[in-house]
């Protein structure tokens, strides 16, 4: 809801993005190098299995094609945190040397990362926040809480705590700290996105193999009144809707070691109908924004920019010229999946990190994130004067 003053004069408080920050892999993996691992492993597959090829009992796997995937996609490379592991024909998965329990878990290690560049480009110290929130589709274990362990790593004050809405966990946790700030729990918080989307992806299949990439963003949030410089992007309303569908899902869980029987190992990664989530989820999320817009009271037409999800350039484009009721340019909805693909929570928020310097004071944005769920969430934000 957009920040009113109440019936008895006194002002709610006003919430701020003061900064953001992006940790970004060094490796990186082209479409056509992950192509030719895949087309390795499909042949050895299919070799393998012969004989209930040929007898109908097994469908054959088929090979991808950089064509293929910027058809489908946009995607043109991703960076990861393992690149040999994924590339490798007998593994395709990333290979990450196991940490002991006493040292900084790689998730938490890439959100502090992430977090320190958003609290240089707002002025702060950790010593400032008083609450963080790990918010991504994927967490390392189930607890202690990588929240917490970013919090002690950092040295930030207060709580903190870890928040999964699949691919709208950025967007979710950004609305949980403006509620936070607003209601006096906290003052200054910290939402940071760490997805290691290599860790879940199913590198073996052609229709999945390509789609995910590795990155952690983050944001600081605080009162409007008390940031330490000017600047930022004023909060002025948030939009959150889930409705339940199983055409996106990941069933791995703490209980898969006593189901019997077992599930598949590709039961345990990323899975969905594309297909149909594309016809559900792009009209859903035009609708839910285009609702956000005209309970804010703002014309559409009144928006600089768009910074949506990464995850496919059809559906973006989909739903841009949806909400605009035109087709829209690439400076009104930006794209970095083209490099990044898709990084999850984290895509929407690398597109506002990455192309938000050159707005204005005044300036009307809105970030959108959709996924799994299904879930969409919307942050409705103005850039304040410096």
């Amino acid at each position: 809801m957009l920040a009113r003053r109440r019936d008895d004069g006194v002002g709610v408080k006003r919430v701020s993005i003061t900064g953001t920050g992006l940790h970004t892999p060094a490796a990186t993996i082209t479409n056509q190098e992950l192509v030719e691992a895949h087309a390795a492993a499909v042949e050895r597959f299919n070799l393998e299995h012969a004989e209930a090829i040929a007898a109908g009992t097994l469908a054959p796997r088929e090979p991808s094609s950089d064509e293929f995937i910027q058809k489908a996609s946009g995607i043109r490379s991703r960076h990861v945190l393992d690149k040999n592991g994924v590339l490798d024909p007998e593994r395709l998965r990333p290979r990450l040397p196991l940490r002991r329990d006493d040292e900084l878990s790689i998730q938490a290690e890439i959100a502090v990362s992430a977090a320190e560049q958003a609290l240089k480009e707002s002025g702060r110290s950790a010593s400032d926040v008083d609450a963080l929130l790990v918010a991504c589709s994927n967490l390392q274990r189930a607890y202690p809480a990588v929240a917490i362990e970013v919090q002690h790593t950092l040295g930030t004050r207060g709580f903190a705590y870890d928040l999964n809405v699949a691919c709208s966990s950025a967007t979710f946790g950004i609305q949980a700290a403006a509620d936070a700030i607003r209601a006096g729990s906290a003052r200054c918080v910290l939402v940071i996105d760490p997805e290691i989307t290599s860790g879940h992806n199913n590198f073996e299949l052609r229709d999945h193999h390509f789609i995910f990439g590795d990155a952690c963003s983050a944001l600081l949030l605080e009162d409007a009144d008390r940031s330490a410089r000017g600047g930022g992007f004023e909060v002025l309303s948030t939009r959150l809707a889930t409705r339940f569908s199983n055409n996106i899902r990941n069933n791995f869980g703490f209980l898969n070691a006593t189901e019997d029987p077992a599930r598949p190992a590709h039961d345990l990664l990323f899975q969905q109908n594309g297909r149909q989530v594309f016809k559900d989820v792009c009209p859903l999320v035009a609708q839910h924004i285009l609702e956000h817009l005209a309970q804010a009271e703002i014309p559409p037409d009144a928006l600089r920019r768009m910074w949506l999800h990464q995850a496919n350039a059809n559906m973006n484009r989909w739903i841009a010229k949806a909400v605009l009721g035109r087709v829209p340019s690439e400076d009104e909805a930006p794209t970095i999946l083209d490099e990044y693909a898709n990084t999850s929570s984290a895509g929407c928020v690398i597109a506002f990190h990455t192309h938000k310097a050159d707005l204005s004071p005044g300036d009307l944005g809105l970030l959108c994130s959709f996924g799994a769920g299904y879930s969409v969430g919307s942050i409705l934000v103005r850039k304040l004067p410096a």
